[in-house]
C-alpha cells in the first residue's frame, strides 16, 4: 500500500534509505497514529526526513501520493462508497452553451458584489445547487463553487476554472520555495553577479599576497599579511508571491530563489499572495499564525536595501485598488497603499514577472502593477533579470 509513496520520495531525490522507510511501517504497525491524518503525515516527516532543507520535497511527495486524505474521516473510511466522491460532485457542474453565458452579466463593481454576498449569507438557511441566487454549486449566482458568472466570488472549490473570480473565500495551503533546488542554468546567477558591491569586512583572515610580498621585502624577513575577504556589500530584500497563479511558474522561481541565496550574502526573502498587504510571511505552513507586520519590516531596513517583488501581478483589480478586495482576508487598506510605501522606503526597487512579456497586455491587474512600479517590471528570464539589474544599480 506505502510502496507507491517510497518510489515518490525516491522520485522527488528525497534521501530516503529502506531501512528508513521500514522503521516508519513500523510506527504505523505499534498504531502510532490512527485516523489521524495530521499525525500520519508529522509521523512520516519524522521517519523519512532527516534534513530541514528536504521538507518542501517531502512536501510535495507526500501531497502526491495522499492528496485528500485530510479531507477523510474515520467514519468516511468505513464506509463503502461505490463510485468516488469527486465524481458524484462532478456530476453537479452544469456545462452552459455559449448563449447562456453570454446572459450571464455581472452585478455591478466589486462594492455592490460584496454587499449582495453579505444580504445572501444573511438570508440563505441551507445548502443550494444550480441556481442564479444562493450561494451554492453548479448555477450562475456569483457565489459558491463550479458555476459560470463573469465576476464572481469563489466558494468552496478547489482551483479556478474560468479565472473570472474576483475574490477567493478560501484557506489554501502553499508551500515555502526549495533554496536548494539545481538550477538548470548557471546564467541566472551570472546575471545577478552584476549587482555587486564589493567591500572588505570582518576578520582579517584572508591573505594579502601583494602586502605580504612588500612587508617581507622591507624588513628582510617572511612578514605575512592578512586582511579582510571581500564580499558582496549588497543588501537584499526579496518579497515572493506564492499560491494560486503562480504554481505553474514554482520551478523559475526555484531557480531564481536558489541563486540569489547563493549570491548575496545580506538576504532576507518574504512571501506574500498576489499582493502585499498589511502582514508577510516566512513560512508557508505558518502563514496564518505567524505573519510579520508589513509595518515593521519597513521600520528595520533601510534605505540602502534594494528590493525585489516577484510574481506574476494577475489577480482581481480590486485586491490592488479596493479596502477588502484581498483574495483571503479582508484587508483594511488596498494593496497600492503599501506597494507604494515599499517603493518609497526602498527607492532601488523592480518586479520580476515570470509570465512571458507578451501575455502582459491581456491582464488589467498587471497593468496597474507596472504603473505603480513606473514601468520597472521584467519578465523572468536571462535578458529581463540582466535589464532588472541595471535599474536597480
Amino acid at each position: 500500500m506505502f510502496l507507491p509513496f517510497f518510489r515518490n520520495l525516491r522520485a522527488a531525490d528525497l534521501p530516503v534509505s529502506l531501512r528508513e522507510f521500514l522503521a516508519f511501517l513500523e510506527g504505523l504497525a505499534a498504531g502510532l497514529v490512527t485516523y489521524d491524518p495530521e499525525g500520519f503525515y508529522y509521523l512520516a516527516r519524522a521517519a523519512l526526513v532527516k534534513d530541514e532543507a528536504h521538507i518542501d520535497r517531502f512536501d510535495r511527495a507526500f501531497a502526491a501520493s495522499f492528496a485528500g486524505l485530510e479531507t477523510i474521516s474515520a467514519d468516511q473510511v468505513l464506509e463503502a462508497l461505490d463510485l468516488p466522491r469527486e465524481w458524484l460532485e462532478k456530476l453537479a457542474e452544469r456545462h452552459l452553451s455559449a448563449e447562456e453565458r453570454e446572459a450571464i452579466r455581472a452585478l455591478g463593481g466589486f462594492d455592490r458584489l460584496m454587499e449582495t454576498l453579505r444580504q445572501r449569507l444573511a438570508e440563505q438557511k441551507g445548502r443550494h445547487q444550480g441556481g442564479n441566487k444562493w450561494i451554492g454549486t453548479a448555477g450562475t449566482s456569483p457565489f459558491g463553487a463550479y458555476g459560470h458568472n463573469p465576476e464572481g466570488v469563489r466558494i468552496g472549490q478547489d482551483q479556478g476554472h474560468h479565472g473570472r473570480a474576483v475574490k477567493v473565500w478560501d484557506r489554501r495551503e502553499f508551500r515555502d520555495l526549495d533554496d536548494a533546488v539545481e538550477l538548470g542554468t548557471r546564467n541566472i546567477k551570472v546575471a545577478l553577479r552584476r549587482l555587486r558591491r564589493w567591500a572588505r569586512d570582518g576578520a582579517a583572515q584572508e591573505l594579502d599576497l601583494d602586502g605580504t610580498v612588500r612587508a617581507t621585502a622591507e624588513r628582510g624577513w617572511l612578514d605575512v599579511q592578512t586582511r579582510p575577504e571581500r564580499r558582496n556589500g549588497v543588501r537584499l530584500l526579496l518579497f515572493l508571491d506564492v499560491g494560486g497563479s503562480m504554481d505553474p511558474h514554482v520551478r523559475a522561481v526555484e531557480e531564481l530563489f536558489s541563486a540569489a541565496r547563493s549570491e548575496f550574502r545580506h538576504l532576507e526573502y518574504f512571501y506574500f499572495h498576489n499582493c502585499l498587504y498589511e502582514g508577510v510571511w516566512r513560512e508557508n505552513r505558518r502563514r496564518w499564525d505567524a505573519q510579520i507586520p508589513t509595518a515593521e519590516i519597513l521600520r528595520t531596513y533601510g534605505h540602502d536595501w534594494k528590493c525585489i517583488f516577484v510574481g506574476d501581478a494577475t489577480m482581481s483589480p480590486y485586491e490592488i485598488t479596493h479596502p477588502g478586495g484581498a483574495n483571503e482576508h479582508w484587508n483594511a487598506e488596498p494593496g497600492q497603499v503599501w506597494l507604494t510605501r515599499a517603493r518609497m522606503q526602498w527607492p532601488g526597487n523592480l518586479w520580476i514577472n515570470p509570465l512571458p512579456e507578451s501575455r502582459w497586455h491581456y491582464s488589467q491587474s498587471l497593468h496597474l502593477i507596472r504603473e505603480l512600479f513606473e514601468n520597472r517590471m521584467v519578465p523572468l528570464t536571462l535578458d529581463g533579470i540582466g535589464r532588472g539589474v541595471r535599474m536597480l544599480t
